[in-house]
């Protein structure tokens, strides 16, 4: 069974909106869109409710606050029982700078995104998850040269 809903265009068209500035009032939303203010009210708080629209953030600019330096993190390992898994997790979640965490299919077992400042910052956060974390089978980490692309929005199926 699918977690999914039911959107129309418009539906789409709202998230669009939204997607590019969630700032916008719902007046102008739904001007953009072709709706009426109670309409679009309607339709953004049934996007809400049902979860669609998980919440509303602001996105930062990394280099702007001095955490430009983005790693991924690819760990391997041979354990995967509950008990290391719930270390693992836990792990990941009190670090700040883990800004993604995946389960992978394939080599890797996990992928991290992090945002540091620099290489110096990326080593402490290492140490810590290596000290909280035991029986990684490898640890590989990349390093972004260049930000090529960047978004959180996500669009209709074709």
């Amino acid at each position: 069974m699918s977690d999914e809903i039911r959107m129309d265009l418009l539906d789409w068209a709202i998230l669009r909106e939204l997607q590019g500035d969630a700032s916008q009032s719902v007046q102008a939303i739904g001007e953009r869109v072709g709706l009426s203010h109670n309409a679009c009210w309607r339709r953004i708080r049934r996007l809400e409710d049902s979860g669609v629209i998980a919440r509303r953030v602001a996105l930062l600019d990394p280099d702007k606050v001095g955490l430009g330096t983005t790693v991924f993190v690819a760990i391997r390992t041979n354990r995967h029982d509950p008990v290391w898994l719930d270390a693992f997790s836990r792990a990941v979640a009190g670090i700040d700078e883990i800004a993604e965490c995946h389960r992978m299919a394939g080599d890797v077992d996990y992928l991290l995104k992090l945002a540091v400042r620099d290489i110096a910052h990326y080593d402490r956060i290492y140490r810590k998850l290596i000290a909280a974390v035991p029986d990684f089978a490898d640890v590989s980490s990349s390093f972004s040269m260049e930000r090529m692309k960047a978004s959180t929005a996500l669009h209709r199926p074709s």
